[in-house]
């Protein structure tokens, strides 16, 4: 099958990457560290920018930017995906199914992953505050200044948020397929 992405050189793009049957494989700090790595050893051969991220236990959201006249965001996914699988607790592989045993894959993540090329600054900042908002909106914690694994902390130190920001309810519409 083949999935149609949309390649815009120099883009921006809103990821959702979900694991395998929803596992809380970032429920545990290990974890984190060993996709902390992946991240930073894919960026060292194919660098991008990652202008907002948050790690839930079983979901990760981000938006990359990628260097002037790049739009291969999905070599880099594979990258990062096969560095965690080959450096992760073997505990984490799950049993794959025949299809996943036939290609001989691991049982971490989804197959697929969604992406929203931002068209705009407003949609970029709304995407942004998804990010941010999403402990929140899982129930995981009252305030986004409260989970440790975001980029909130780094736009609060910027200047670009309060540190009280996204206390009240905040409602997306048309955001967030996880």
């Amino acid at each position: 099958m083949q999935y149609r992405r949309a390649f815009v050189p120099s883009g921006s793009f809103f990821f959702t990457l979900v694991t395998e049957r929803r596992s809380p494989i970032f429920a545990e700090a290990e974890n984190i560290d060993t996709l902390r790595q992946a991240f930073r050893q894919v960026k060292q051969s194919r660098s991008f920018d990652i202008d907002g991220i948050v790690v839930m236990p079983d979901h990760i959201h981000c938006i990359w930017t990628l260097p002037t006249e790049d739009r291969d965001y999905p070599t880099r996914w594979r990258l990062i995906k096969t560095w965690f699988t080959k450096h992760c607790n073997a505990n984490l592989k799950q049993v794959p199914n025949q299809a996943r045993k036939n290609k001989h894959e691991q049982a971490i993540w989804q197959h697929r992953y969604w992406e929203h090329t931002l068209r705009d600054e407003a949609d970029f900042m709304r995407h942004i505050e998804y990010i941010h908002y999403n402990p929140v909106k899982h129930g995981y914690v009252a305030a986004p200044k409260d989970w440790p694994h975001s980029s909130f902390h780094r736009y609060v130190k910027a200047g670009i948020y309060p540190l009280n920001w996204g206390e009240n309810v905040i409602e997306f519409e048309g955001i967030g397929h996880e």
